[in-house]
């Protein structure tokens, strides 16, 4: 089966995302945890038979010791990886952390996309500021970022669809229309 993976700083918001996308299969059944960096290993959830979802422990504050090893080995091994979904805090913006993550996954030639969290939590002038930032960043900086952010809030299910739609396109459950 295909893969799509999930990764980002720890307290970024991953659990909580990848609940709100997947609220429509109960066979992704996900642990929110008040606790940042509470996601030690990789867990792997079969998304009917379409393809699985990777939830990545998260990097940075509370990574487990062994990150480095297990996400290395997990992205230069995996050929049925079809994407690879960045998270960050749309609040705090790109973090020296995010930034090594982003060299790791270029060096590595995985694509990726950029997910911006908590949405909700950000005025629109520090959100807009961000995202200015971190478009000029993808668009001078990277080559395996996909263009386009996505902009979510779990809390408020906001773009939440979009990027599911985005998953399953990936996936090949989803063809484009023209």
């Amino acid at each position: 089966l295909l893969q799509v993976c999930f990764i980002g700083r720890s307290n970024v918001g991953k659990s909580s995302l990848i609940r709100a996308l997947f609220s429509l299969s109960p066979e992704v059944e996900v642990r929110v945890s008040k606790t940042p960096g509470h996601t030690k290993k990789m867990n792997f959830f079969k998304v009917g038979k379409y393809f699985t979802l990777v939830d990545m422990p998260g990097y940075g504050y509370r990574a487990p010791q062994d990150f480095v090893e297990m996400v290395e080995a997990y992205l230069q091994e995996r050929r049925n990886l079809k994407r690879t979904f960045l998270l960050v805090d749309s609040v705090v913006g790109l973090q020296t952390t995010d930034h090594t993550a982003v060299e790791m996954l270029e060096e590595f030639g995985i694509p990726y996309v950029m997910v911006l969290t908590k949405i909700d939590r950000a005025s629109r002038g520090l959100l807009l500021k961000n995202v200015l930032k971190i478009h000029d960043f993808v668009k001078e900086e990277t080559q395996g970022c996909f263009p386009q952010l996505f902009l979510v809030s779990s809390l408020e299910f906001s773009g939440v669809h979009l990027l599911r739609c985005f998953v399953a396109h990936v996936t090949g459950n989803l063809p484009a229309v023209e």
